[in-house]
């Protein structure tokens, strides 16, 4: 399954209100647009227009994922992702922290679920209660999560959801080495009816940027694995 960036954050913003504020759920269109703007408890912060918010969720019915209850003069949006993938209280919690905040570790998934309802009342008692929801998630055809190694300066792994392609995963050697990369192209700030081929300067210039920094992450892989760099000989 792949859903664009505002999908995943209007659909784990959906999860997460009916989670933690289940009186003001289903969602109005202003509180889901305010929800996917929220400052707190969100990477990357976004400042989406009710156009963006209400064309990811129109994608998001036809993929059999929300619905949208019309009542008197206010439209309530709702995720249906638990019918729709056969998930349980404890996946939809790590789902909707997977999916509002990216990779995440076993100990910042647990501090960011205690909210949550889960098979054990409000969040997990632990951090092996955690681990063994996510590998029951990671197994199977269709795989829901990843486990994506650590990141620079941590000491557990960190897991990713495989609802979209900014968690696509590509691993060299181990998971557990300092070898496993995450490849987490930038796509959040794309905006749907935005021409991704334009000559404009600012998209030269993005484009330039991207290539740049993916020119670096070669450079650190090749580096890490001993590999020489090319010789790209001399002009004439």
């Amino acid at each position: 399954m792949e859903l664009s960036a505002e999908e995943r954050r209007v659909l784990g913003c959906l999860i997460e209100k009916q989670a933690t504020t289940p009186d003001q759920y289903p969602l109005s269109t202003n509180a889901l647009v305010l929800a996917c703007n929220q400052k707190s408890n969100r990477d990357p912060v976004v400042e989406y227009d009710e156009r963006i918010v209400m064309d990811a969720t129109l994608l998001l019915r036809r993929g059999g994922l929300a619905r949208m209850n019309s009542s008197g003069r206010t439209d309530k949006h709702r995720h249906i992702l638990d019918d729709a993938l056969g998930v349980d209280h404890d996946r939809l919690a790590l789902l909707a922290i997977m999916l509002l905040r990216g990779p995440q570790s076993t100990g910042e998934l647990k501090t960011r679920t205690e909210r949550y309802p889960t098979s054990q009342g409000l969040g997990f008692e632990s951090l092996d209660d955690i681990e063994a929801v996510l590998e029951r998630m990671a197994e199977g055809t269709d795989p829901l999560v990843a486990n994506v190694g650590r990141s620079a300066g941590q000491s557990q792994d960190r897991w990713a959801h495989l609802l979209g392609e900014p968690n696509a995963v590509a691993y060299v050697g181990d998971a557990d080495s300092d070898l496993a990369f995450a490849l987490e192209p930038d796509v959040d700030s794309y905006t749907p009816g935005t021409d991704l081929v334009s000559g404009s300067a600012d998209h030269d210039a993005s484009l330039a940027e991207r290539v740049s920094r993916l020119e670096e992450r070669l450079a650190a892989l090749e580096a890490a694995l001993g590999m020489p760099e090319p010789d790209l000989g001399s002009d004439g």
